[in-house]
């Protein structure tokens, strides 16, 4: 009877450790959004972030073949 006591104990332990540690989780900070500038591609006239665009010679393009394209 002892052991199955000790059992459940055990297993009710790790059931709450494991429940703790998702809402540590959880607390985590988020990081915030922040918006960005939008471009457009001279090519395909197609919208996207400033970071994500590639630019070449003063005008901002969506990929490297569009750059090519025009150039």
């Amino acid at each position: 009877m002892t052991k199955i006591l000790l059992i459940v104990a055990f297993t009710i332990a790790i059931v709450l450790w494991f429940k703790l540690q998702a809402g540590k989780r959880d607390e985590l900070p988020r990081k915030e959004k922040t918006s960005e500038d939008m471009v457009r591609c001279q090519v395909c006239q197609v919208n996207l972030p400033r970071s994500e665009a590639l630019l070449s010679q003063g005008k901002f393009y969506c990929c490297d073949e569009h750059r090519r394209r025009a150039g």
